[in-house]
């Protein structure tokens, strides 16, 4: 009896072996595939990122020629000895201050400036008031006035404004108050440290100002501009696309639906709009420190696009919500859906064209076409309502026949599945001894079987009730007109854009710009907006 045991354990230890061998084989296989991609994918990587915007391609080399510049302070030895090794403290300021857009390097290089500027004044103050003390009083002196200030100005950094506008600046205040206070107590010619690290730090924020404002700028405005025209088209195409993709004959499995959601084009519509607050805030607060650069000089109205981003992503939600009913559990019928095919799919192109007319407007500049709200969107309304009266039998409930077959379909269903996990409901109620048996052989394995076991059976009640096969289109039309109804907070609030942005008027056929906003119009339109130091 040994003998074949040993035979069998050495046999399994060979065979063990092998699959460990094949499965190391084809892991390196994999690797060395991987590697051999690589380059091709790296590449690939590289041509897209610059293909998608090339804005990109334009800061690398700016940035590259920024430093190269910069460089030439080391480099030539007249500037070297005129500055000193304090240089390294302009290519430091480039390489922190040269930001992808105009708004974020005028913030940067302007909360450095200031910041550099008030702590050398502060720490010059402080090395005077302790110069003629002692030696243990200026030290202590100094420790004193880094603690105090250092806490100061750390609690001041939780200051919504200052944390929102300032942060940077108030770091750079500690640090180079720091470094000048504590080093005064040791260096004798602080003074001239300090100047010639200011000065380093102005040479690098005016090559850095040079490059973002002269060479090819990229404003933080017109980003925030087009990213709200992108959403409005995304939200064009999603609605369509959803409501197409409601109605289409063919069936799609609701867990494929679920596992391809990154590449579904309805998700990738209405994505970019839920995840934009903190990009809107971001642009918009760059935005809010540029100059006036377009060609009627007003004021930028980043307030004004925030708020309308606000507005969108509410939009957005029931967009959402209205994907969300082609995912659901329980369906309504195609056979039900197609009775309400064509106004539902009327009065989802006609918001389309509407958020399309919106998105259109503010690309170009231009006020919204009087007809935004045409009869058409109403004339969709109403053909939606009367489908919907036209069948009241679908939504007051089902007979109990039909119920009964429900429940009769979602049963035999249940136990379809049952039996193919190895477990019979018909065994468990009425073979006493096959159930006793079950629970010895599948003790660790109940857990998994109720978690099978609890969803079938909450289909089961469900369907025992007389829901109307048509509730859940009956949400799906509820969502649609909601989406009606929230495209009037949407209308208004581009609407106020144009008319604080100067918009031109709607004429079609004229290219003339019309510019609607007087002296005394935006005078009073800018009051409105919060004042800001940049400014």
């Amino acid at each position: 009896m040994g003998t074949p045991a040993v035979g069998d354990g050495g046999g399994g230890g060979v065979d063990s072996w092998k699959n460990n061998l094949g499965k190391m084989k084809r892991h390196g296989h994999a690797l060395a595939e991987k590697v051999r991609r690589f380059p091709g994918s790296l590449w690939d990587t590289i041509w897209k990122l610059g293909r998608d915007d090339p804005r990109r391609v334009i800061h690398a080399l700016k940035v590259g020629l920024s430093l190269t510049i910069v460089s030439l302070l080391y480099l030539m030895e007249p500037l070297f000895k005129g500055i000193g090794e304090n240089a390294i403290w302009a290519v430091m300021t480039v390489v922190v201050v040269l930001e992808f857009t105009v708004g974020a390097t005028l913030c940067k290089g302007l909360n450095r400036g200031l910041g550099t500027v008030l702590a050398g004044s502060l720490a010059f103050l402080i090395e005077y008031i302790a110069h003629e003390s002692g030696q243990v009083f200026r030290a202590v002196f100094i420790g004193a006035a880094v603690f105090f200030v250092g806490a100061a100005a750390t609690y001041m950094r939780f200051l919504p404004y200052i944390k929102k506008n300032y942060d940077y600046g108030v770091v750079i205040f500690l640090l180079t108050f720091n470094l000048i206070t504590v080093s005064s107590y040791r260096v004798e010619n602080v003074l001239k440290i300090a100047h010639e690290r200011f000065y380093t730090i102005a040479i690098g924020c005016g090559i850095c100002l040079f490059m973002s404002l002269l060479i090819f700028p990229t404003w933080s405005g017109e980003d925030l501009h087009n990213s709200t025209v992108a959403k409005l088209e995304g939200l064009a195409k999603s609605i369509e696309a959803c409501v197409n993709e409601y109605f289409n004959d063919a069936e799609v499995e609701p867990e494929l639906k679920k596992s391809s959601s990154e590449e579904d084009p309805i998700y990738k519509g209405y994505k970019a709009v839920l995840d934009s607050k903190s990009t809107d805030e971001t642009l918009a607060l760059y935005a809010s420190w540029e100059p006036r650069h377009s060609r009627h000089c007003y004021r930028f109205p980043w307030q004004q696009y925030v708020k309308l981003g606000a507005v969108l992503r509410q939009f957005g939600y029931a967009v959402v919500a209205l994907h969300g009913c082609l995912l659901t559990e329980i369906q309504t019928p195609r056979s039900v859906r197609g009775l309400f095919k064509d106004p539902c799919i009327r009065l989802a192109n006609e918001v389309s064209k509407d958020l399309m007319e919106l998105a259109n407007s503010i690309k170009n500049r231009r006020h919204c076409s009087p007809e935004i709200l045409s009869d058409h969107l109403h004339e969709a309304l109403q053909d939606l309502n009367t489908a919907i009266k036209s069948q009241p039998r679908l939504f007051l409930g089902s007979n109990s026949n039909q119920a009964s077959n429900l429940l009769a379909l979602a049963a035999a269903h249940a136990s379809q599945h049952q039996k193919d996990h190895g477990v019979s409901l018909s065994s468990v109620k009425t073979d006493s001894s096959a159930l006793l048996e079950w629970k010895t052989k599948r003790a660790s394995e109940r857990e998994n079987e109720r978690k099978v076991l609890r969803p079938q059976l909450s289909k089961i009640a469900i369907t025992s009730l007389e829901f109307s096969e048509a509730l859940p289109f009956a949400a799906f039309a509820s969502l649609l007109v909601e989406i009606v109804a929230r495209l009037d907070n949407v209308i208004e609030e581009v609407e106020e854009l144009g008319t604080i942005a100067c918009f031109k008027e709607f004429n079609p056929g004229d290219d003339k710009i019309i510019v609607t906003c007087e002296k005394s119009k935006v005078d009073v339109t800018q009051n409105h907006l919060p004042s800001h130091p940049a400014d």
